[in-house]
């Protein structure tokens, strides 16, 4: 009786302190009525970009304007309400799932990216409907809709995608799964193509610093990855994709509800390439050879009773590549990796062959107190065994790496809902075992941290979050991280952030640049006395402001944003690739920044056709032993167009969409080659090019659809990306240097089906 007489004394301090705002909470519907609260479920007014996402515990705020009185409330697998406000109130609504509903029901078109005009924090969420844009085949490959982050390739090999954000490369980015860090330390080269793009539910992109709830790591943003839940998910999904290039792929998803409790979900990808391809003619692969098969089992739990709700994953992923010359025979290339003293008689093919497994479990807890929906606990744990077998033509790169981590956290509010805070600890370790050519590598890394963050939500004018923590490494030493997000609401639809921020993280040098070991270069590590590799941990600061103002052009909604980020770093591991001759890794003596600024323009310029396009500038540079340079193979100047039309569903459920990209390029720096002999030498710039992807889609009915869609379709190639292809084993050979795609254009088609 106490806790029930505390909650409606809390829900009436709310409704008193809320008179100029409509403040509630989103739940789902079970027969008990208990505050079982929705986090990430959409709440804006119609026909506004007025909107927020409800936080941890299902909770919201909006402010109330008479302009608007139709608040629609959404959420993936949920059917979608809209309510008839005419006053502040405080609301407590129920959604139920869709699986449930006999009758047809209409939704109200969300934006497949969404922009909170509300968060402190500079959040870009990617839904499902973003991801079918393109064919989306692994996380890597997700981006390409999006302007926030760039895609590069790592190498003329592998061609791996490689993502940037704010002119940094991805190792200063924290890349989480539903919060919990997952592409690091092994996995950082080829880690994102380890999830399939059909596991995705939505993609939370983080610009500049985040929060301190979880870890130090985040320099440059993070970016969340929230996969696809057994309750909400289809009970049956396949998708097939292949390309001309020979790539095959099949992902299936097997989802069963066992209970009111329990749910769980089997989900199957698998993809092979067995064609070669060397368009080029240069007697090297322009693709991989590749063999993948991953594997997870899902479970989740929720007991509407008692307000537990959890989730438990287990997954095992084999993956094989080969690269190198088309004539080139894995066997007999082994062979000769493996012999003692090999001797060439000039005529070997090179290859490669990179072999990886991993085992990876975690889960999560949670408890929502029935009574006092605004607090919760939670604990998240994850265990990981990644394991890499790899040569490159006559060098070996070996590395096992196991990790274990753990985070409890704490949530609730001081006085009332507007004022919330986060605190709890944090325990990590990784261990690795690292062979590169015949020199060993072991560490361990532990460490141990504690955290609080606070945040004030005044939805109106102002949100701030403010975050501390403090963390002892074993190599690191003890050191303070502080966070802090400020949002100002100046007029009706803008919203100004401003963010700065620590982060702090040992560099996997070898694991973060693999692609060097398939060159002639010589690895240097001038060491100072440091406690990883010799040299010391990497330490910045980022700075950020941004600016969101929605409008309204010819009665069709839009928005447009600015940003400006710089990160400094107190100290860098210097990647030094200036020599041709040599791979060199030291500590910053001097100034290495890194400066983005964006401006982005969202509309839907005619009825369901929505524009979006961008211009970047980055001023990437850093004091190398040589001079101050620019990053190399880093565009300072980028233009990004992507265009969107859906035809208007048919009364049986089809429909067609359409999407266009284009990506233009400027020019960029080329790391120095004037050592080399005249016909291995490059100049100092690369020229500007352009890329345009397309894809159409046919939704034939609720089951199914088919796609087709083509990329790099102006067939723009870079003209050289292997220097010294006719002797791989000389001293000129070079897979390293690539600003450009080496496939040339490539056609692919794929089906969805669903029950």
């Amino acid at each position: 009786m106490k806790k029930y007489i505390l909650f409606v004394l809390s829900a009436f301090s709310i409704i008193v302190k809320a008179q100029d705002k409509v403040e509630g909470m989103v739940m789902e519907s079970n027969a008990e009525g208990k505050h079982i609260g929705l986090p990430g479920a959409n709440v804006y007014w119609m026909n506004s970009q007025i909107g927020t996402i409800t936080n941890e515990e299902g909770l919201f705020s909006l402010p109330f304007s008479e302009e608007y009185n139709r608040l629609i409330i959404s959420y993936i697998g949920f059917r979608s309400d809209t309510l008839l406000i005419e006053k502040p109130k405080m609301i407590h609504h129920w959604l139920k799932p869709s699986n449930e509903l006999d009758e047809v029901v209409v939704q109200e078109k969300r934006d497949a990216v969404q922009k909170t005009y509300f968060s402190a924090q500079n959040v870009i969420t990617v839904n499902s409907a973003e991801l079918l844009k393109a064919a989306c085949c692994n996380l890597s490959e997700s981006f390409e809709t999006n302007p926030a982050i760039d895609v590069n390739f790592s190498d003329a090999l592998t061609g791996t995608k490689q993502i940037q954000m704010l002119g940094l490369t991805s190792p200063y980015l924290l890349i989480t799964q539903e919060n919990i860090p997952m592409v690091r330390g092994a996995s950082q080269a080829y880690g994102l193509t380890f999830t399939p793009g059909t596991w995705v539910e939505s993609i939370q992109i983080t610009k500049g610093a985040g929060s301190v709830v979880n870890g130090y790591e985040s320099i440059s943003g993070q970016i969340n990855t929230e996969l696809v839940k057994p309750l909400t998910d289809n009970r049956l999904f396949i998708n097939g994709y292949a390309n001309r290039n020979g790539r095959l792929e099949l992902n299936t998803h097997i989802n069963h509800k066992l209970n009111d409790k329990w749910s769980t979900g089997l989900y199957i990808h698998g993809n092979k390439r067995t064609q070669k391809e060397d368009r080029n003619d240069d007697r090297f692969l322009d693709a991989p050879l590749a063999d993948q098969i991953n594997v997870l089992n899902r479970w989740q739990f929720q007991n509407p009773e008692t307000g537990w709700v959890s989730f438990f994953n287990i997954r095992f992923l084999v993956d094989e590549k080969q690269v190198g010359e088309t004539v080139f025979n894995a066997d007999e290339g082994r062979a000769l990796n493996e012999a003692e003293n090999p001797v060439l008689s000039g005529v070997e093919p090179w290859g490669s062959e990179i072999d990886t497994k991993r085992f990876d479990t975690s889960i999560k807890l949670g408890y929502v107190f029935p009574e006092l929906p605004f607090q919760s606990f939670g604990f998240q744990a994850s265990y990981s065994l990644h394991d890499q077998d790899s040569y490159f033509g006559l060098r070996n790169y070996e590395i096992n790496h196991e990790s274990l981590y753990s985070n409890l956290l704490f949530n609730s509010i001081i006085g009332d809902t507007r004022n919330k805070f986060k605190t709890g600890i944090t325990f990590a370790y990784d261990g690795y075992d690292e062979l590169v050519d015949t020199q060993n590598f072991q560490r361990d890394d532990v460490s141990a941290g504690a955290f609080f963050e606070y945040s004030y939500e005044n939805l109106e004018k102002l949100s701030l979050t403010a975050g501390l923590r403090v963390d002892t490494h074993n190599r690191l030493g003890t050191f303070i991280t502080p966070r802090l997000h400020v949002r100002y609401t100046p007029w009706e639809r803008g919203s100004l952030r401003g963010s700065l921020g620590r982060g702090r993280r040992a560099a996997n040098i070898f694991a973060e640049n693999q692609q060097f070991f398939a060159s002639a270069r010589q690895v240097q590590l001038l060491d100072s006395g440091g406690s990883i590799y010799g040299l010391n941990a990497e330490d910045a600061w980022n700075y950020g402001i941004s600016f969101l103002q929605g409008f309204t052009f010819l009665n069709r909604p839009g928005n447009v944003t600015l940003d400006f980020y710089r990160t400094d770093f107190r100290n860098q591991i210097v990647v030094d690739w200036e020599n041709p001759r040599a791979i060199s890794f030291y500590n910053l003596d001097g100034e290495s920044y890194a400066n983005s600024f964006q401006l982005e323009v969202n509309h839907e310029v005619l009825k369901n056709l929505e524009l979006r396009t961008a211009y970047k500038y980055y001023d990437v540079s850093t004091d190398y032993r040589s001079g101050r340079l620019q990053k190399p193979l880093q565009a300072q100047h980028r233009f990004f167009v992507n265009l969107g039309y859906e035809t208007e569903v048919t009364e049986k459920g089809s429909q067609w969409r359409f999407d266009y990209t284009l990506h233009t390029l400027g020019k960029q720096r080329l790391p120095n080659t004037n050592e080399n002999p005249p016909e291995f030498r490059l100049g100092d710039f690369a020229k500007g090019y352009s890329l345009m992807n397309a894809q159409v889609t046919k939704i034939f009915s609720n089951a199914f659809e088919l796609y087709v869609g083509g990329e790099n379709l102006s067939n723009f190639r870079q003209p050289n990306p292997v220097l010294g292809s006719e002797n791989p084993f000389g001293p000129n050979f070079d897979t390293s240097i690539v600003y450009a795609p080496i496939m040339g254009r490539m056609f692919y088609v794929g089906f969805r089906y669903k029950l």
